[in-house]
């Protein structure tokens, strides 16, 4: 059988040839309509069947499927060689795109959950040694948790989960033939931290969930995909808390999930949750379905997911081994809302769960604290002139709430506006309100200026009288507002006051993001805000930096379980160095020297990348010839040897830079990859703009050669980042120009990806002004809030 490329969800072969002997694995992923290309079918989710299969193949191999194998014979071909046929038990009723085969040389553990086999298989070499006891230890205990919590058994025998070398996506629900990335299920025995343990829980609970929702209950078709990916999403943090329980899940949830769901879905044209078949077949392809929106989007929505939690049962058990959409979910929710007297609601579950599943977008509430009233619209960038007030979305809208520290009952806001007497607040200073506590509603909250004011002094009074993920909230939400310009960033600068009292780090990483942004930071020094920011930011985060730069020092090995410093920490830092932390520049060139001394010791992980830039940019030729050296140290990982380009680009002489440069071009140093990777980590440093692009101008004609008829997408692709730098729009259009003499695409400037990448830069540095020119006007506000 040919290769065939994995992102279209059909073959993939592993090794070194194609060859029978050489092959390692070969693996079948057939969702969303792949089966077809592997065997004649009605290739659609709601045609259901039960599959026969048989698979011949390298009697030195092992074939597996979805169901158990009951047969191994062998046969022979015309030439005589011998073959192994492997024959398998009748599957259960099934769509097409859950069949699975999988050809390796594999081994594998097992165990025995409530008479479930369990197998995980991975390379040999990682069987043994134990990469792969984590994932089979709690592979049991969540299929037991998920059957009790749903009371609805697992109908296979057997269960497989294989780690492959190579797979175009993370997990493949495949019923009892799972397929992960190997990052995805193996777990290092001497890996202390458990940052990539939770990352495991939470995929293989995914994936666990699929078993019920999407294999035993598949939606009638993929516009109603949101029923196998967005209850699955939900499953998967329960089964992650239940095997994990240290772990701060809540937090992960709202960080991980909520936050780039609500960024990524509020622009025009995001689609709705659900869809109409028709308009799905007319403007979307079907992969383009598997998004954050399906994914994460219905799991943002406490009130759904509280009408959902103990209400499957009867849904699961109508529809096993068939097909339902959306309204048979509301449809058995409603049943069950009807049979209590407990919840009532202000419309029918269809009216309130269609207006947030089949409307794009989502609302943002304003709230009057003088006259109690709130009000609704869709969220949208007011800046932006296709931003119009043709969109009257309205919701139907749970709002939990809390009045000076106690929760309050909930309310529903099911119009445009509403008045509720009891959001009027007193005179009194101390009397505020919050809404949407701990994001359990899917949508963002704009306060007026008497409430900001209120939260912000009792913010720096006692945070603690916020929940931490409120916190998170407020502050995410008033950056997002700033953006997208319902109020001006004196506002959300207001929200941060108080941050020397705060000691959670996924709080300060949404303020990170949004005060220095990755793609934004050379850009900043150039800017007489830098040193404003620079003294804001500093007088704040001293306490949280010493806190952590304590345990960096004594016992790093203390933070183990703590996730949010496995995850978070190396912004933090990378922060303080590039703010000019003193101390942070000296632990980071105590810790390189030391790593200088003896190369076996190991840089802390949680700080690595942070500490070998700020060591070679402390430094000088001495410690840049050492991170040389350990690039192309055989030992080195392909994660230590990105460490190590990027560190090499930190070097603050400019000459050192300039070399670094020309190594890039030689072919026996480096791949032609690696030079435009090399070009962009100098180009984003300080002292890196101006060097690269002379250093491209100068070296075109050779560039372009080696990227042949593709510069634009190689090397060219930094002019945009140009853009932001110290180098003006008309230098860079002139030295586009120039360089354009020496390209094949001289008679395409103005069409083809040059100009496209001229056009990326323009816009890219009216964002970067427009971003700046905020900080400027702030400046007064940035003096008043340090005295």
């Amino acid at each position: 059988t040919p290769e065939r490329r994995p992102s279209s969800g059909e073959m993939l072969v592993t090794g070194p040839q194609r060859s029978r002997r050489a092959l390692v694995v070969a693996v079948y992923r057939l969702e969303p309509t792949y089966a077809r290309t592997v065997y004649p079918c009605f290739d659609e989710p709601a045609m259901k069947a039960t599959f026969n299969i048989r698979i011949v193949h390298d009697p030195s191999y092992v074939a597996l499927s979805n169901m158990p194998a009951i047969d191994v014979s062998e046969m022979k071909d015309e030439n005589g060689s011998p073959w192994a046929v492997t024959t398998f038990n009748t599957s259960l009723k099934m769509s097409t795109y859950l069949t699975a085969f999988v050809i390796c040389d594999f081994d594998y553990v097992t165990r025995t959950e409530r008479g479930n086999e369990i197998r995980i298989w991975a390379r040999k070499e990682a069987v043994k040694n134990g990469y792969v006891d984590y994932a089979l230890n709690i592979t049991g205990p969540i299929f037991s948790f998920l059957e009790d919590l749903l009371n609805v058994s697992y109908p296979l025998p057997k269960t497989d989960l294989v780690a492959l070398p190579h797979f175009g996506a993370g997990a493949m629900e495949n019923w009892g033939l799972m397929t992960f990335q190997e990052s995805s299920l193996m777990y290092l025995p001497s890996d202390k931290f458990t940052s990539r343990k939770a990352m495991i829980a939470i995929i293989v609970s995914h994936e666990l969930g699929h078993q019920w929702f999407g294999n035993l209950v598949t939606m009638n078709w993929w516009n109603d995909l949101w029923l196998n990916e967005g209850l699955s999403s939900y499953f998967e943090y329960l089964g992650a808390t239940f095997v994990e329980p240290k772990l701060p899940l809540d937090k992960i949830f709202y960080d991980h999930v909520v936050q780039p769901v609500l960024r990524e879905d509020n622009e025009i044209g995001v689609r709705s949750l659900s869809e109409s078949e028709d308009k799905i077949k007319g403007s979307f392809s079907l992969l383009s379905l598997f998004d954050s929106i399906t994914y994460n989007k219905v799991k943002n929505t406490k009130f759904f997911l509280f009408l959902v939690y103990s209400k499957l049962m009867s849904y699961l058990k109508e529809f096993s081994f068939s097909n339902a959409n959306q309204d048979d979910l509301w449809t058995h929710i409603q049943m069950v809302i009807d049979a209590q007297d407990e919840v009532h609601l202000p419309a029918s579950v269809k009216q309130i769960m269609d207006s947030w599943t089949c409307q794009n977008g989502f609302p943002v509430l304003t709230l009057n604290l003088t006259t109690g009233t709130i009000s609704q619209e869709q969220f949208l960038d007011k800046k932006n002139e296709n931003s119009t007030d043709s969109y009257n979305n309205t919701w139907i809208i749970p709002i939990s709430w809390m009045r000076n520290g106690s929760s309050q009952p909930l309310m529903w806001l099911d119009k445009s506006s509403k008045v509720f007497p009891e959001m009027q607040v007193l005179e009194s200073e101390y009397d505020w309100i919050l809404l949407n506590v701990n994001l359990s509603g899917y949508y963002r909250v704009n306060y007026d200026q008497l409430n900001l004011k209120r939260l912000a002094r009792l913010l720096e009074n006692d945070p603690k009288a916020i929940p931490a993920v409120s916190r998170f909230q407020l502050i995410d939400d008033v950056f997002a507002l700033t953006q997208f310009g319902y109020i001006q960033i004196e506002t959300a600068l207001e929200l941060t006051r108080y941050l020397a009292r705060d000691d959670e780090l996924f709080i300060w990483n949404v303020v990170l993001l949004n005060l220095v942004p990755e793609d934004l930071e050379s850009t900043l020094k150039s800017y007489e805000v830098y040193p404003l920011l620079k003294k804001y930011l500093l007088k704040r985060m001293l306490p949280i930096y010493h806190y952590y730069a304590g345990f960096i020092r004594q016992n790093v090995d203390a933070l183990e379980d703590d996730y949010f410093a496995q995850v978070y920490l190396e912004k933090l830092f990378q922060t303080a160095c590039w703010l000019g932390l003193q101390d942070c520049l000296n632990l980071s060139s105590e810790l390189y020297a030391k790593w200088m001394d003896n190369p076996e010791y190991k840089i802390p992980f949680l700080i690595r990348r942070t500490v070998c830039c700020y060591g070679v940019a402390m430094g000088s030729d001495k410690e840049w010839n050492f991170a040389w050296e350990m690039y192309n140290h055989t030992g080195s990982t392909e994660e230590d040897k990105d460490i190590l380009l990027s560190a090499m680009s930190c070097a603050k002489e400019s000459w050192l830079l300039y070399r670094y440069l020309q190594y890039g071009l030689s072919d026996t140093l480096f791949s032609s990859n690696c030079t435009s990777i090399i070009i962009l980590y100098v180009v984003s440093k300080d002292i890196g703009h101006r060097i690269a692009w002379e250093f491209v101008t100068e070296n075109w004609p050779l560039l372009s050669e080696r990227y042949d008829k593709q510069p634009a997408l190689g090397s060219l692709y930094f002019c945009g980042s140009l853009a932001s730098s110290s180098i003006s729009m008309f230098e860079l259009l002139v030295g586009i120009s120039n360089m354009v003499k020496f390209s094949i695409f001289a008679d395409m400037l103005f069409e083809g990806p040059l100009y496209q990448f001229y056009r990326y830069g323009k816009e890219l540095l009216h964002d970067v002004l427009k971003v700046m020119g905020r900080f400027v006007n702030t400046d007064v506000q940035i003096q008043e809030v340090n005295q």
